[in-house]
């Protein structure tokens, strides 16, 4: 992730270079329960309005929440599907914040009601995620519900009322990028706490839906227009929280808008860019899923690294007998292609190691949604890997 209201008080107000601090344990989010009432047209865990089997129960999520905390696990994202479909969602929740964890909640928004705000208030939720993937029309389309919007937009509201800290998730695609000025403002005038926009990955649904990516130059305009509207929000003296994640060039592209508008603080923000260091997969986060399987993140569904029903969380993290949790563990990590070669790789680390992996079947080839030029990153120009769009094949019957 990619703190973008961070760095830009970097640029507002400079701090000394620390020494870095690694977390102890990563950064867990756990799909609670696949279940959903909405079928999302970038959906990383295919859910579905249906129960699916082989879930972990109440008692094995807080035997694993024991060994979590042993481990050192700072934070817990409760995610779904929709985790507030689990029924035993607010007694997970209170057990978290006893036992210290600092909890968010991963929702679309639609099931926070006027029936059950008041259970979310009492959980104490550090902070409630609800995705809007743009005004109206867009968010219905992608969400495939008609009035989904308002119904988030009503779920935003009650959590902001009773002071929960609550913000907007949004992925960008070449479908909904036109979207994101009015809901920047949208974000901005209903007094949203944070923003967080994902660049799409290549998993779940979000791989079906590849073709879909933002092109390149859509991505760079994207940006631009939130490096804008934060620089002028930090100038305002507004506190709003901006990160974006899945596509860890943005921290190379801030660099150069630094570049632009203040270059004396340059090297500065190089310098604090590098302690940052870029993805952290299989490192600082990971993922947990309904039925126990353990992944590198949340987008690494299809790699299974073991289940805590056979081995704890603890034990699972730290095996680096298995090939891409050695490489993803690596520092530096072995990269190929275009992030091999790039003068920027202390910042961004080789971005996303599953979009590689999808497209060519090597995680270590060159990330091909990399927005940056070749001249921009100092390698040869060469042939770059191309995104086709994903098509479904007709099977005879």
């Amino acid at each position: 992730m990619f703190r973008v209201s961070q760095f830009m008080q970097e640029v507002a107000r400079p701090t000394p270079l620390a020494p870095r601090r690694n977390p102890p344990a990563p950064v867990v989010i756990w799909n609670l329960v696949r279940r959903c009432n909405l079928t999302c047209k970038h959906c990383y865990s295919i859910s579905a309005d249906k129960d699916f089997a082989g879930e972990l129960g109440t008692g094995e999520v807080f035997s694993v929440m024991d060994d979590l905390k042993r481990f050192r696990v700072p934070v817990l994202i409760l995610s779904g599907g929709e985790p507030l479909l689990r029924p035993d969602i607010f007694d997970i929740a209170r057990r978290a914040k006893v036992m210290g964890f600092y909890v968010a909640l991963s929702s679309n928004g639609t099931l926070i009601t006027e029936e059950n705000i008041a259970d979310i208030a009492a959980c104490d939720f550090d902070y409630v995620g609800v995705s809007l993937d743009g005004m109206p029309a867009i968010h219905d389309r992608f969400r495939r519900m008609a009035g989904a919007f308002q119904k988030s937009a009503a779920g935003i509201r009650l959590c902001r009322d009773l002071g929960v800290k609550v913000g907007v998730r949004f992925t960008l695609t070449r479908d909904n990028a036109a979207d994101l000025p009015a809901l920047l403002q949208w974000v901005e005038d209903e007094g949203v706490d944070r923003f967080y926009l994902s660049h799409l990955n290549y998993a779940g649904r979000g791989n079906k839906n590849r073709g879909d990516d933002a092109h390149l130059r859509m991505t760079r305009e994207a940006m631009d227009l939130l490096f804008d509207t934060v620089w002028k929000m930090t100038q305002r003296g507004m506190t709003k929280e901006f990160t974006t994640g899945n596509n860890d060039a943005d921290g190379v592209y801030f660099l150069f808008w630094v570049r632009r508008h203040f270059p004396e603080l340059e090297a500065h923000v190089r310098a604090k860019l590098a302690q940052w260091g870029g993805n952290s997969s299989g490192v600082n986060v990971a993922n947990i899923d309904n039925l126990g399987n353990v992944h590198p993140d949340t987008m690494w569904w299809h790699h299974n690294l073991g289940n805590v029903r056979d081995r704890p969380f603890s034990e699972i993290w730290q095996d680096v007998s298995d090939p891409l949790m050695a490489g993803l563990k690596a520092s530096p990590r072995q990269v190929k292609g275009r992030c091999g070669g790039c003068r920027y790789f202390d910042v961004c680390g080789g971005n996303t190691r599953v979009r590689a992996q999808q497209l060519t079947g090597d995680p270590w080839q060159e990330d091909p949604a990399c927005y940056l030029t070749d001249e921009e990153i100092g390698v040869a120009e060469g042939e770059r890997l191309q995104v086709r769009p994903w098509t479904r094949l007709e099977v005879a019957a």
